[in-house]
């Protein structure tokens, strides 16, 4: 049987089968555990996976859909499945996509964050946490590398006053000059709000930032129906406290899903040479087609094309000392 991951808590899981969002506990075969991958994770939140479900308890010899027996509704599909006899994962099916991340202390390990993925919306705030721009900019390149379309989610606009507006303005002309839609939005007012549930509307939607950026209180506003959790702000570190503490894909009411993520503190990039990582700033490779040597680092050849556009503002300096942070950062695991 077919089902979807949509929630992962160490070693357990919860699953669902489509259409119905009736939920049941499953672990892995251990044959998945041990392939040889560098993944911590082989099973992540949006995979497509096969299960077998436990046999049938002698004491329920029934098919019903609602039996009182069961921990869970089976939805129309025969089998038990409970804490005590959860369903076993035995296979992953291909993947249309995923985002992977490895941790910044030069780790070989790599973490799977999501898989099958319509959409990423990172989250963001101008303060409070204050935005870290090379951060955002390897989930950006993430994205680019594993095929997920990504919107960066401007959150709190409620506290942003007159001496937040060119630092608002900055980041809209960086991002937006990227070639990335930037949406404004306040989980407190519902300012934007209302853009980005039509924006969620029958798709898979990926929400991740660093802790404190109101991931959840977000999710809450889309849908008030759902309760992740919500935490406060550390006045001490200008960070979030964690809260979301699984990864896990709630249903909308209004159409789609979401998958809410762990606030994220490291953001390694996974597989991506040297000279690829500048394919994947879609503006620097735009303007990379002028250069006057192919293949071009655009870091000391001359006729660099991408080195005038950012002489000229074409290209944010920001945007292009992230590259050169990443080219810095990926010779350390050589």
């Amino acid at each position: 049987m077919e089902a979807i991951v949509v929630k992962h808590t160490g070693s357990h899981y919860l699953l669902t089968v489509p259409p119905g969002w009736n939920l049941f506990p499953a672990v892995l075969r251990g044959r998945i555990r041990q392939k040889g991958s560098t993944s911590t994770n082989p099973v992540a939140v949006g995979d497509r996976v096969l299960v077998t479900l436990p046999e049938m308890s002698e004491s329920c010899a029934c098919r019903d859909v609602s039996c009182p027996e069961d921990n869970i509704s089976r939805d129309g599909v025969s089998g038990i499945a409970t804490v005590e006899s959860p369903a076993l994962i035995t296979d992953i099916l291909p993947r249309r996509n995923y985002i992977i991340r490895r941790s910044t202390n030069l780790s070989r390990q790599s973490h799977i964050i999501a898989a099958n993925v319509d959409m990423a919306f990172i989250v963001v705030t101008i303060d409070f946490p204050e935005v870290k721009l090379p951060f955002l900019d390897r989930i950006l390149v993430t994205c680019e590398v594993y095929g997920v379309p990504a919107t960066i989610v401007l959150n709190k606009s409620d506290l942003y006053g007159e001496e937040h507006r060119e630092g608002v303005a900055a980041f809209h002309n960086i991002y937006e000059g990227a070639g990335y839609p930037v949406i404004d939005v306040s989980a407190v007012t519902g300012a934007g709000v209302g853009t980005l549930r039509d924006a969620c509307k029958d798709k898979v939607c990926l929400f991740s930032g660093v802790s404190g950026v109101g991931k959840s209180s977000l999710i809450k506003a889309l849908d008030p129906s759902l309760d992740p959790r919500t935490g406060e702000i550390s006045r001490s570190h200008q960070q979030g406290k964690h809260t979301t503490t699984f990864y896990e894909m709630y249903r909308l009411s209004s159409g789609g899903y979401i998958i809410d993520t762990p606030g994220i503190r490291g953001f390694g990039l996974v597989d991506v040479g040297k000279d690829e990582i500048a394919l994947y700033f879609p503006e620097m490779l735009k303007a990379s087609e002028g250069c006057r040597f192919t293949p071009c680092t655009h870091t000391h050849e001359p006729g660099c094309a991408v080195k005038a556009a950012v002489e000229s503002g074409a290209i944010s300096y920001e945007r292009y000392s992230s590259y050169l942070g990443m080219l810095e950062e990926e010779q350390k695991y050589r």
